[in-house]
């Protein structure tokens, strides 16, 4: 049953692929030779691939860095260190943008993008790594220390390799997110196949050239794919319950606490104080006259399809990620992977594919609430399996091989052992597609039924304008609204350690 249960959500998951698929075939091979091998794709590849290759490490090493100041160090105001550094999720990345735009208006480029990139999505690394690390048990460290391993050498090898899951899953959700981020990089001019493809998309609607540029980001996110099974590998790393093991006793920075406060407050600055200045600046200058009496009806809109997107997201998640956890293969990894294809599309793309068929093969749903449901499910399964895979990862198989040996079934088995030990992963997982639903852009433009309005869209329209005062409302209302779900998340991760 759950391996039916997930083919059918790897397939719904293809829906994107099959419409770039089809859209390919009907150009015909010549055409599509032409479109693909040119000079503007090579442009655009490189610029792909310089952002991914910077960005994900740097978010790395930042999300990787802040978990271990909050985790494994005594600095003064750890606890609330822990929150601020989950904060950024709470900032869209095109509002971010945004703000770094009005703030400095020359940034662009390459440099403008990664920096971008990195402030608001490094926490897609640090809050598994930061659960993960509090669910270590310090025994094994101290035993390395025993015998003879200096802090570096345990660091790198006894706690780095059992990190790799959380490490590895988080630098893929950021790279899933760089190949579909549009908004983020309109703002600040910084061409990548997403901008390219919805710059085409708007001149042309259906366009060959855009299908074949979206067929070249789907082969990128395959490679990124196959390179993140590769490196994670089959090994994994579980523990008896919360109360095994004792928190782990935290390094003692001395003078060194100095230019980590230094770092704490560069990254704190970028990621939260910009944004923050930003919106206030344009609050001011807008005045009352910016707080229009429709902020109320769109902010309870984007609510309603973030709480409803969110649950039947994770939902559609959990048979992909038990399967990956617990009967790893080939083809369970295969289903896995069509989750983190549609990832890579861009969200104009998935709205047009979902346009198309529903127009064609179910015209009832065209222009409906559960079309665009679906839509943002597909879109964010990467978010819902990653974070679930990280939980069952940790959920011991034997307790629910116990639970049938007493005669439980395996369905009750699941609900009364599995479910209750993984419950606070699958409401991060709610909490983390929360935050990508209340943010998307392009999708929901194409498919929201007429006359809805969401967040996203209003503050895009206003600041397409150039009317940032009017626009900042918006803005402070998606962060606000992402700010209980990014607390959520941040609760849940620490419950998934048993803390």
């Amino acid at each position: 049953m759950t391996s039916l249960l997930a083919l059918i959500v790897a397939l719904a998951a293809l829906i994107p692929l099959i419409y770039v698929l089809q859209s390919a075939y009907d150009a015909g091979w010549s055409t599509a030779q032409q479109l693909i091998f040119r000079p503007r794709i090579g442009e655009l590849f490189a610029n792909t691939a310089k952002l991914i290759g910077l960005a994900v490490p740097l978010s790395v090493l930042l999300g990787v860095g802040a978990a271990l100041v909050v985790e494994r160090t005594d600095l003064p105001g750890r606890s609330v260190l822990a929150l601020l550094f989950a904060a950024p999720l709470a900032v869209p990345a095109f509002v971010a943008s945004y703000a770094w735009a009005t703030v400095w208006p020359s940034i662009g480029g390459l440099p403008g993008a990664v920096l971008i990139s990195v402030a608001a999505y490094f926490p897609f690394v640090y809050i598994p790594v930061m659960a993960t690390l509090r669910r270590l048990d310090p025994a094994v460290e101290e035993s390395a220390r025993a015998l003879g391993l200096g802090p570096a050498a345990v660091l790198w090898r006894v706690v780095l390799p059992q990190l790799r899951l959380p490490i590895l899953g988080g630098a893929l959700l950021v790279a899933m997110h760089l190949l579909a981020e549009y908004g983020a990089f309109a703002y600040i001019q910084f061409d990548t196949f997403t901008t390219a493809i919805y710059d085409q998309f708007q001149s042309t609607f259906a366009s060959a050239a855009a299908s074949m540029m979206a067929g070249v980001l789907v082969l990128c996110c395959l490679l990124l794919l196959v390179g993140e099974a590769g490196i994670r590998g089959r090994r994994r790393y579980s523990r008896l319950g919360p109360g095994v093991a004792r928190p782990a006793r935290p390094a003692r920075l001395g003078w060194w606490g100095v230019p980590v406060w230094v770092a704490v407050l560069a990254v704190l600055g970028a990621t939260l104080g910009v944004p923050g200045w930003s919106i206030t600046r344009w609050l001011i200058s807008g005045g009352n006259a910016a707080w229009t009496s429709d902020l109320t009806s769109t902010l309870l809109t984007t609510l309603a399809y973030g709480v409803v997107g969110g649950v039947i997201t994770v939902v559609a998640a959990l048979p992909i990620a038990w399967l990956a956890v617990r009967h790893p293969g080939r083809w369970v990894r295969v289903l896995e992977g069509s989750t983190f294809v549609a990832a890579a599309i861009p969200g104009i793309v998935v709205g047009l594919a979902f346009v198309s068929y529903a127009i064609r093969y179910a015209q009832p749903l065209y222009q409906t609430a559960p079309l665009l449901v679906a839509a943002y499910a597909v879109l964010f399964l990467p978010r819902a399996v990653v974070t679930l895979r990280a939980g069952i990862a940790q959920a011991p198989p034997s307790l629910e091989e116990a639970a049938r040996s007493l005669g439980a079934s395996a369905p009750a088995a699941f609900v009364r052992v599995a479910l209750r030990l993984i419950a606070p992963t699958v409401g991060a997982s709610i909490a983390l597609s929360f935050l990508g639903i209340a943010g998307e852009l392009t999708a929901t433009l194409l498919l929201a039924p007429t006359g809805t309005r969401t967040l996203a869209t209003e503050f895009w329209a206003l600041s397409g304008e150039i009317d940032y005062a009017g626009a900042a409302p918006y803005a402070l209302l998606l962060v606000v609204l992402s700010m209980p779900m990014t607390y959520l998340l941040f609760r849940q991760s620490r419950k998934v350690a048993g803390l």
